[in-house]
């Protein structure tokens, strides 16, 4: 993508980003706002739903470095996201009542547990995401295609039943079962306090994380290792021929997006101020892939877009529309259960027509592009 077309999604991003927050941090809470615009907006726009967003932004990215980048088809990347949210859990809370450990804490030093600085548990939780990304990465990736697609689908299934079921694990609790682990610690933010409505302090950090993960694309992009990974997405034999070191980059390709996947966790695990085990099912992962796929495989604003979009149908889109469907003609139809069927939909219809996704990457429109343009010239010098 051209440099002056990343400046104007750049900038067209960071101007919603101004708006919302100041729509919710300032004029969602005054009591001046008319009754009107107030109920459209908690109907169609709460504030949970543009940070939840933001939380599937960042994982998004992260499935984009694996697919997108390096071609790796991952069907498991829920695990990732799983575990970081634990790390959360396990870090910013009372859970191990029989310890009291405070760095930097945001709690009394006298309550028990294990208690780290936000800032802390999210560089823990990206660490042992990606620990966790290399240890599936290593025995698996020389495998390809459908055959590492079935491994990471496994790993996926595995990691949230260990959790689902770690209330006793030869007597040790690790993620107290269906209970989950509730209560974290809030996040020390100096600019909690600004504005009336609690809703601004997570936003901005939000937004930094996914900030954060769309300077890591960009820049691996433009770089050596980036430019490893596009190889071996478009032709492997070809890349090690090439001398691309084909397992060191595919593992570097995991652990990036595990990474990744570890802030989504944590930041997750804020957002809804607790872990539960059943929030971390196979169809988070086809979500996320699905946001790729939809945004444009490789293409860092075209996956912000496809992130904001499903997750703006699933979390509130839907269930809006429903509302107001079934008040306006009385009918009882549950909007929200025709989910997956509606994204199945759209998945069937981009892959027919618009395969490379609504903001395209440019290498892999012209890969997916490549037979119609030999037919194209083909019927050209045919005449």
């Amino acid at each position: 993508m051209a440099v002056s077309s990343q400046r104007k999604w750049a900038t067209g991003y960071l101007i919603a980003v101004v708006l919302l927050f100041i729509t919710y941090q300032f004029l969602f809470p005054w009591d001046g706002l008319p009754t009107g615009i107030y109920d459209f907006l908690q109907l169609w726009l709460p504030p949970m739903a543009v940070n939840e967003s933001l939380v599937y932004v960042i994982c998004a990215l992260g499935l984009n470095i694996v697919v997108g980048y390096a071609g790796l088809l991952d069907l498991g990347y829920v695990a990732f996201w799983a575990i970081g949210g634990y790390c959360a859990g396990w870090f910013m809370s009372e859970f191990f009542y029989m310890v009291n450990l405070h760095f930097f804490g945001s709690v009394a030093k006298a309550a028990p547990g294990i208690h780290v600085n936000f800032w802390g548990v999210l560089l823990i939780g990206g660490l042992v995401c990606a620990f966790f990304g290399i240890l599936i990465g290593a025995p698996t990736l020389r495998l390809k295609s459908d055959y590492l697609a079935i491994v990471t689908l496994g790993f996926g299934e595995i990691i949230p039943q260990v959790f689902f079921n770690g209330d006793n694990i030869g007597g040790f609790n690790l993620s107290n079962g269906t209970k989950g682990i509730t209560i974290l610690d809030p996040i020390p933010a100096g600019i909690k306090n600004i504005g009336p409505f609690d809703f601004g302090y997570k936003f901005i950090i939000f937004v930094f994380l996914a900030f954060v993960m769309i300077f890591i694309s960009l820049r691996l992009r433009k770089g050596r290792l980036g430019r490893a990974w596009l190889a071996i997405r478009e032709d492997e034999l070809a890349a090690s021929m090439m001398g691309v070191p084909l397992m060191q980059t595919k593992l570097a390709a995991y652990a990036v997006g595990a990474f990744a996947g570890g802030l989504g966790g944590v930041a997750f695990a804020t957002h809804v101020d607790g872990v539960y085990a059943e929030r971390f099912n196979f169809s988070i992962s086809i979500f996320l892939l699905a946001m790729v796929v939809l945004g444009g495989m490789g293409n860092v604003w075209g996956v912000i877009l496809g992130a904001l979009l499903l997750s703006w149908i699933n979390s509130t889109g839907l269930p809006a529309f429903g509302q107001t469907f079934n008040s306006r003609f009385g009918t009882e139809i549950n909007f929200p259960s025709f989910t997956f069927l509606l994204f199945g939909l759209v998945l069937i219809l981009m892959m027919l027509y618009k395969r490379e996704g609504l903001i395209p990457e440019s290498r892999l429109r012209l890969i997916l592009h490549e037979g119609d343009a030999e037919e194209d010239l083909s019927a050209k010098e045919s005449k």
